[in-house]
């Protein structure tokens, strides 16, 4: 058989690679002129290769879309799967503190060559600049077609990636495919009207910020920037959030408290007990809990206390506002910034219309899915790379069968 493979990213590579272990011949079209482009640049060109989750059910919980989908593929190709295959292969990998997982190396190219290597040795033939604008449905296999070419192929895999535009799936739709519209997810929260954003810089390592009318929240790292707000609760909670915040044509109040652990009845007890026993103290001068300066001193006149103000004279209205700045700070989002190279999707080819124990389409024989491309995206951390390997692997193995 001959098989093809569109799309020159993670799934599509690890799609050919699995195709071609079986003997076939396999073709891969890329319509740019380099292949793993965003393998390339991904974790600030370190390539976050996975999550060091072992577990699938705690896996699956990095998947704001396509989780109950992704749990019968996980089942194919794990975690440790990937771990074994890359390791194998003469790239060893390591898991940071925060559960990501890179090569030991902490440069992408090795990732990179592998895949290209490997690909090479099993003969997949790499078509570059080959952008596919047709596929036709034969009564034996498809016929796909560029601007200057057509190849006969007996079975296709889709690895095109997501895409920010309804018209990058225009192709699929053709075909009878049905589309969840696609949506931004992964981006940071711009908040242009704050003061918050003269502290460019300041983090809090394990806040929490939900969303104001929403049962949304994430918790992690904050990070401010002088556009608004950002790290990897900021980033999570967008992915959770893409269709809410698409809604709200991103306008919302989010809710940030600066600290995970804290309560009121908690802040009031300690602040309480600091005032009894630091009374003389300026209370913007002196931080506590473990907020920066800076922080701390905005949001203490943000609840107008004044610059030399002791904790002898404060009144209960601003130490109740202090404690409201310190758990539910409201800041007014008003637009987003896409979050470096990591630009992921939310939306694509409906789930319901593909078997998930095989990435077959169920309205086509003949053609299988793989990667972003379907109604599937994770957090960043690594899920999105793991849900390529895994459904890359399932789509290449699945097109050799009889």
């Amino acid at each position: 058989m001959t098989i093809g493979v569109v799309g020159g990213g993670a799934a599509g590579f690890f799609a050919a690679i699995h195709a071609a272990c079986s003997g076939h011949k396999v073709i891969l079209f890329e319509k740019n002129r380099k292949v793993l482009s965003k393998v390339l640049v991904s974790g600030g060109g370190r390539c976050n290769v996975t999550q060091g989750t072992f577990k699938n059910n705690e896996l699956l919980k990095g998947y704001p879309r396509g989780s109950r989908f992704l749990k019968k593929v996980f089942e194919h190709f794990t975690v440790k799967d990937t771990f074994s295959w890359f390791e194998s292969r003469g790239v060893p990998l390591k898991t940071e503190s925060d559960g990501r997982v890179f090569p030991q190396s902490d440069d992408s190219r090795s990732v990179v060559s592998v895949l290209v290597n490997e690909a090479t040795r099993l003969g997949v033939r790499i078509e570059l600049n080959k952008a596919i604008v047709n596929i036709e449905v034969l009564r034996e296999g498809f016929k796909v077609e560029g601007k200057a070419f057509s190849e006969k192929v007996d079975r296709l895999i889709i690895c095109s990636g997501g895409s920010a535009k309804r018209e990058g799936y225009a192709l699929l739709e053709r075909l009878g495919h049905s589309l969840v519209p696609p949506v931004p997810s992964l981006f940071t929260f711009n908040a242009p009207e704050t003061g918050l954003i003269k502290l460019k810089g300041i983090s809090m390592p394990n806040g929490l910020i939900r969303f104001e009318g929403s049962k949304l929240s994430y918790s992690g790292p904050i990070l401010i920037t002088h556009w608004g707000i950002s790290g990897p609760a900021v980033l999570k909670l967008s992915a959770f959030g893409a269709n809410w915040l698409h809604d709200k044509h991103y306008q919302a109040v989010a809710l940030i408290r600066w600290d995970e652990g804290f309560t009121p009845e908690g802040l009031a007890t300690q602040l309480a007990a600091f005032k009894r026993e630091h009374a003389r103290k300026a209370i913007r001068k002196n931080p506590l809990f473990g907020v920066p300066t800076r922080l701390w001193d905005f949001l203490a006149a943000s609840a107008s206390i004044e610059e030399e103000l002791k904790w002898e004279d404060i009144s209960k209205k601003k130490i109740n506002k202090l404690i409201e700045n310190l758990f539910k700070f409201p800041l007014i989002i008003s637009g987003k910034t896409t979050f470096k190279e990591e630009f992921v999707t939310a939306g694509g080819i409906s789930l319901d219309e593909v078997d998930p124990n095989s990435l077959e389409s169920k309205k086509i024989p003949g053609l299988y899915f793989a990667g972003e491309v379907m109604n599937v995206d994770g957090i960043t951390g690594g899920y999105n790379f793991q849900a390529a390997w895994s459904t890359g692997f399932l789509a290449g193995k699945s097109s050799t069968q009889a």
